[in-house]
């Protein structure tokens, strides 16, 4: 059975709307995994609705939608994600940065309420189910295993390595590194993955600037990947101010450096093999 993941938003920060961004898009993070029959959602940001979208053309019913956190751009697609108001439907959320801190149902029912939004989360009419567990716990859906590590991020962020099919897709953002230190939660996430999905918002020359705001660069991406064996890097969370010829110039290099990463583009559905 297919193992595959598509990009609907691999922009950090904020959604970019402009022509400046086109070529490798500009909503914010959301990915779909299918794995055999099963649907895995990662994170919500705007991308999730055009997503929504498709999934109701295709007849899609049931859908796991896992969260790094929630920061704006990883949740405020949500309340435009289609699925969740049509009645026989099923959306199962999960989160593990939000124990003890309300849970994520909360954070989900804030962002849809006056006076920031106008339709509440109570008019969504599909079965919203709502879980918390703690990072380092293991999940699965069906026949996806999957294992969770800490992130280094300001509020805390939930890194995922899913595992289908003796195959595995990881997916981590957002994580800030420190120099000459790799991040030994990462390594053993990543260890022998078959894709790396990794925070590249920074270049190595940018990063010193940003130190604290909770980032990565797609240099420390290749150095994670080739000391965890893994065989494959999409470098992802594309920073607002890097656009389409920044991009390009990112794509070029990081190739130059590791044929086994290249930069993630919107639209695009990569097999995981």
């Amino acid at each position: 059975m297919t193992f595959s993941v598509k990009f609907w938003g691999v922009r950090g920060s904020i959604s970019c709307a402009s022509t400046r961004h086109m070529a490798f898009g500009g909503n914010t993070s959301c990915l779909e995994v299918r794995a055999g029959g099963v649907c895995v959602i990662l994170d919500a940001g705007t991308g999730i609705r055009e997503l929504g979208q498709s999934l109701l053309d295709e007849g899609v019913r049931d859908t796991h939608l896992l969260l790094t956190h929630s920061h704006w751009d990883h949740i405020n697609g949500f309340p435009f994600y289609r699925p969740a108001f049509v009645a026989g439907h099923r959306v199962h959320v999960r989160a593990a940065h939000l124990t003890g801190q309300g849970g994520v149902r909360s954070v989900f029912e804030s962002q849809m309420m006056q006076p920031m939004f106008p339709v509440p989360l109570k008019s969504m009419r599909a079965r919203m189910e709502f879980d918390d567990f703690r990072v380092g716990d293991g999940l699965r859906i069906a026949d996806v295993a999957i294992r969770t590590a800490q992130l280094n991020h300001p509020g805390g962020a939930t890194g995922y390595r899913l595992d289908y099919g003796g195959k595995a897709l990881c997916y981590v953002t957002d994580t800030e590194h420190i120099p000459d230190q790799p991040d030994q939660n990462v390594l053993a996430l990543i260890e022998g993955a078959d894709l790396v999905i990794y925070d590249s918002t920074y270049t190595d020359e940018e990063f010193e600037a940003h130190i604290g705001w909770g980032h990565s660069t797609w240099q420390e991406g290749i150095r994670l990947c080739r000391a965890a064996g893994a065989k494959r890097l999409a470098i992802f969370h594309h920073d607002p101010d890097h656009e389409d010829g920044f991009m390009e110039g990112v794509e070029q290099a990081a190739r130059a450096t590791w044929d086994g990463a290249f930069v993630a583009r919107e639209g695009v559905t990569v097999v995981v093999e």
